[in-house]
């Protein structure tokens, strides 16, 4: 499928041509057709269980219309939100719909042309493993540049699994090179802030916290309730350091 124009200027090839004065010079969207292309081979599909989330219907609408209203306008400025280089911090218990809220921005990124990277933490930690495996078919640079370069890079599940210091230094790294370049990136986890910080070190977190809008997903869990399981007891989700009205 032909790539468009976001700006509705160029062929989407990111080159205007002016054929009356036989010359050409870069579109408004050079960079994002950049992005695009150093993001083939990086995982960008939106996952089978997801592709028909919407705000307009179940889990979405079970959710803290403060939350939801967050996430909308985030979608509603998008393209804003991410040339500044801001992303989204969702945080809370297991089944409240932080990855759906989470899908629904990079699915809406992917509408509007932008390029994507999808990752649960475990599996982005073990590509950047496999880099240094000998018959790894790319580099841990090359992998690290595709990463980087991506207008929304999206990690579900940050903090699911301990791991060594060598690889969560390899994680910072990443982050940080975000942070500079100011590139997005949105992370589910369930976990706070401090716990957070101790699965996957304070120097990212500190980055994260300053790239992102922190918002508190509270509430049952909606798998639970969908198959009719009993809760169990509620954890101590406390919104006080993130409070959302």
């Amino acid at each position: 499928m032909a790539r468009s124009c976001p700006f509705g200027a160029c062929d989407g090839s990111g080159i205007l041509v002016d054929e009356a004065a036989r010359t050409a010079s870069f579109c408004r969207c050079r960079g994002q057709v950049v992005a695009t292309a150093r993001a083939r081979g990086l995982s960008a599909v939106i996952p089978r269980k997801y592709r028909g989330v919407s705000f307009d219907r179940p889990p979405i609408t079970t959710i803290r219309d403060g939350i939801v209203a967050r996430v909308r306008a985030y979608v509603r400025d998008l393209d804003a939100r991410l040339d500044a280089g801001e992303g989204l911090w969702l945080y809370g218990p297991v089944g409240t719909g932080k990855t759906s809220l989470a899908m629904l921005v990079s699915s809406a990124a992917l509408d509007a042309g932008r390029s994507v990277a999808i990752y649960s933490l475990p599996r982005l930690l073990a590509e950047i493993r496999t880099t240094f495996d000998d018959d790894s078919p790319g580099t841990y640079t090359d992998l690290l540049d595709r990463l980087a370069s991506v207008d929304l890079l999206h990690i579900d599940d940050v903090g699911a699994e301990k791991t060594s210091a060598w690889v969560l230094e390899q994680l910072y790294a990443l982050i940080n090179t975000r942070y500079e370049d100011e590139r997005a990136v949105i992370i589910t986890t369930n976990l706070e802030r401090d716990d957070l910080a101790e699965q996957i070190n304070e120097r990212t977190v500190s980055r994260l916290e300053e790239m992102c809008e922190v918002l508190p997903v509270t509430g049952a869990d909606l798998r639970r309730q969908t198959f009719g399981l009993a809760e169990p007891e509620p954890a101590d989700v406390s919104p006080a350091r993130w409070d959302v009205a």
